[in-house]
């Protein structure tokens, strides 16, 4: 017997995997469906908004639009761009979120670098002190008097420098540097890099995960966000998309009389289907404001499992 025979001869044919049960089969479509069933019911309320914001208003205001729109339309979007203050709005709720997400993930990604540097002076000190303002806070009245002593109320940058350092998302970054090699430093040292050099040429690059999920934290908070408008702005020039939402949605009464002014005698040869009412005004900014989100999200989608996991646990 040849070499070759006695090591086919040796070598152990792999069992074939094992059927599925019945049982099995059972338990897959109910996983299946459950899951399914879960899915719609999220996605129902995004979906609620969309028909009713198409649907003919007169009949979506009597709540009677749910599963499919009637009477089809898009003159409330239409109108609705024609609000005061809208398109400013979006440009400013836009401009914070951009800004205030690239600040937020190039902090939060450098600091967590630096709280891993056994050389950094008071490293142990200053890490504590930032997790303590986790659990505590000043209180509303005296960051105000803050923010206003900075001269930050009516001011842009007080959407951005506030959220800068989070020190959650501090410590996604810190957990996942520690979970990369110590030997990428060690070599880029040997080559003369600086510690500078060092986190935006080695590790920054090799942080795409946690960056992502950093940003998609970030980027939520900011777009979301308008108590702070409601707590340091007055400048009108200066109100987010959310805090015109907030006001849409308690002066939606009027502001469909607004609407219906503006767009002069639509109403009339449309008929009541095309009328602004308050449902159709609540509906239709919801829309706008919800759909960058949906839009952006499932972009970093595949990096935010990788991004929690990797950032979680230490091997």
């Amino acid at each position: 017997m040849t070499t070759t025979q006695t090591l086919l001869t040796a070598t152990p044919v792999p069992a074939p995997p094992p059927r599925p049960t019945v049982g099995d089969v059972l338990f897959r479509i109910a996983n299946y469906a459950l899951f399914l069933l879960f899915a719609l019911i999220c996605a129902y309320p995004f979906y609620y908004l969309i028909i009713n914001s198409v649907s003919a208003n007169d009949v979506s205001a009597l709540g009677d639009v749910r599963l499919w729109p009637i009477g089809f339309h898009l003159s409330n979007y239409e109108q609705v761009f024609q609000l005061p203050g809208l398109p400013i709005a979006t440009a400013v709720s836009i401009g914070r979120t951009v800004i205030g997400t690239v600040l937020t993930v190039l902090a939060s990604a450098f600091l967590g670098f630096m709280f891993t540097q056994t050389r950094m002076w008071g490293r142990k000190f200053w890490y504590r002190f930032l997790i303590i303002t986790m659990y505590f806070s000043a209180g509303l009245i005296p960051v105000f008097i803050i923010m206003k002593t900075l001269g930050l109320t009516n001011n842009f940058w007080v959407y951005v420098l506030p959220f800068i350092v989070q020190p959650f998302n501090i410590i996604l970054a810190k957990t996942y540097v520690e979970s990369m090699p110590r030997e990428l430093q060690e070599a880029a040292e040997m080559d003369g890099a600086n510690i500078v050099q060092v986190f935006f040429r080695v590790y920054l690059p090799n942080m795409t995960p946690i960056l992502a999920t950093i940003a998609i934290f970030s980027a939520v908070t900011q777009w979301n966000s308008f108590q702070d408008t409601l707590i340091y702005i007055t400048d009108q020039s200066l109100y987010t998309l959310q805090y015109l939402l907030y006001m849409f949605i308690n002066q939606a009464s009027s502001l469909a009389q607004a609407a219906q002014d503006a767009g002069g005698n639509l109403g009339q040869i449309a008929g009541e289907a095309t009328t602004q009412t308050p449902t159709s005004i609540r509906m239709t900014v919801s829309v706008l404001v919800v759909l960058p989100i949906i839009f952006v999200y499932p972009l970093f989608q595949r990096f935010f499992v990788k991004g929690i996991m990797l950032g979680a646990v230490k091997g």
